[in-house]
Order: structure tokens, then sequence, then C-alpha cells
């Protein structure tokens, strides 16, 4: 598979994700039986960027509630940019389509639990810990500054917002919070064992204990297969049949349903702004071992 990293582009529009070596390629399943079984560059730390979108959006409806937080989010897929204003202006009370946009993922990371940025972010970082097992997974504060300082295109989403009444927190320590839940650092098999809880209801696979609610978990899985590749989820959904979250780090969660977690870590980017060998290895991995949930 690695030959299909030589036909993406690393991205550039954050400066710190172009240092990712364009030849990484790195993948994990994590399996009912507790084992993480990786491949490749399996050790290489990441960040998650759009994928941390998941884990914030369960985290919000849990602190929050389902019926604030889609109060201000809808649930429908959108053809447009992930970062794009227009239809907020188009629409009434300039509610974001969905969570997985950064629209709705900026008004999302409002609504998580915590008086202070500090509280949002330590919360997220206990949650997220919680997640993947990993008592020492942080941020990249390298990666984290360099999104504030090129966070325009957010800061005026967030404004916006702010100025529709949509989001009701200070905009700077909301972008602070959410620039570095986007440099959440992980390895693959982290990020598998979060697809692992929730492709088994929320529920830890070590304890059984229930990390995250049975309806939260089904909600996230279902966002993902709807929203989670950009505009290729379609296609994603059909070819593959997994719900899947990627990031323009490289990054590609995915989630099969009493089934493996998938962490994937590829740099070079398709088109569509997802990691071009992670999806082919997508496919691939759910046509040999029929993952399709459809």
């Amino acid at each position: 598979m690695r030959a299909f990293t030589g036909e993406g582009e690393v991205a550039t529009y954050i400066p710190e994700l172009r240092r990712a070596a364009p030849d990484a390629l790195g993948c994990a399943l994590y399996t009912k039986n507790g084992i993480c079984i990786g491949f490749g560059d399996k050790e290489r730390m990441f960040t998650l960027q759009s994928v941390s979108k998941v884990v914030a959006l369960a985290l919000a409806v849990m602190d929050s509630g389902e019926d604030e937080v889609f109060g201000k989010v809808g649930m429908e897929p959108t053809g447009g940019p992930f970062y794009s204003m227009a239809r907020l202006e188009l629409m009434n009370r300039s509610k974001p389509l969905n969570p997985m946009i950064n629209a709705g993922a900026l008004t999302v990371t409002s609504m998580i639990g915590g008086r202070t940025a500090t509280d949002k972010l330590e919360r997220l970082l206990r949650f997220v810990r919680e997640l993947t097992g990993n008592e020492q997974l942080t941020y990249d504060r390298a990666v984290a500054a360099s999104e504030l300082e090129t966070a325009d295109h957010n800061r005026a989403l967030a404004y916006f917002l702010k100025g529709e009444g949509v989001i009701n927190s200070d905009v700077e320590p909301l972008l602070d919070v959410y620039t570095k839940q986007c440099a959440l650092s992980m390895t693959c098999c982290d990020l598998a064992r979060i697809g692992f809880v929730f492709g088994h209801e929320g529920r830890s696979p070590e304890t059984g204990e229930q990390i995250v609610p049975v309806p939260v978990a089904r909600m996230v899985k279902t966002f993902m297969v709807t929203c989670g590749m950009y505009n290729e989820s379609g296609e994603l959904a059909i070819k593959a049949g997994i719900p899947a979250k990627s990031g323009v780090s490289g990054a590609i969660l995915g989630s099969v349903p009493d089934g493996m977690g998938i962490g994937i870590y590829s740099p070079p980017l398709n088109e569509k702004g997802n990691s071009l060998a992670g999806v082919e290895l997508l496919k691939r991995l759910s046509r040999h071992f029929h993952l399709s949930i459809f």
C-alpha cells in the first residue's frame, strides 16, 4: 500500500503539518480479544485534526445533552467545503448543517463542560485518555500553536456564529481549546481503540465499563457514515461501508459495529482532503474481512 503515498499531497495550510513524512503509512486493528495488531509506521505519533470532531461530539452530548447540541447544530450532510461560511449566511438562524464541518465543530466544542478554557481542555483530555486507555496522551504543542496562528477562517466562522447567537462563549478561548483538540496526538493503536469503543456501544474492551452511552455511540457512528469523510462520504459508504472519520493530518478512524476498531495514518491527501493511501487501505480491509455494515 505504501506506493499510494506518492500520489497524494501533504497538507500545507497548517505550517507544522508540512513537516510530516510523505511516505509514512501505519495501520492498527483493535480486535475483539483486546489485542492491537499494528503494521507499518504503527508507532509514529500524529495529530487527529478533524478526527477529533467525533470525540468532541460525544463529549458535548454527554455534557450538555442531545437537545442542546442539536438545537444549535444540524444533522444533515453538506456538499460544501468543511471550512465554508456560505451555507451559514443562506440558512435561517445560521445553524451549521452538521458537527463534522468546522462551523458545527466549533459550536460543539463550545458545549463541552467546563467554566473556563482550561476546564474544557482538561475535560477533553480526561475523556480521550479514557477512550484510548493511554494516560500519557496529550496534544502536540507545536501543531496547536501553528494552527492558532493560522486560524483566520475558523476565527471568522466563530465570530459569525457568536454574532448570530449560535455560540455563547468568548471566541479566543474557544479557538484555544479547538486548536488543541485538533492537535491531540496519538498512535494508530490509540486511534483504533477509540474506534473499538464506539463500535462496541461505547464500552471499554477490558472491563465492559460504559465509557460512552449507547445512544451517543450509535449517533457518532451514524455521523461518521454520512459526514465523516468530507465530500467522499457517500462513495466510501458504498465502497467500504465502514463508519469512518478523516483528518487533514492523514489520520483515519474506522469503527466497525460489534467488530474491530481501525486506526490509519498516511499524510498525503487526495483531492477530497482524505488520506489517499488510507482510503484505499480502508476499502481493501473492508473487502478482505467483509466489514461493510450494509
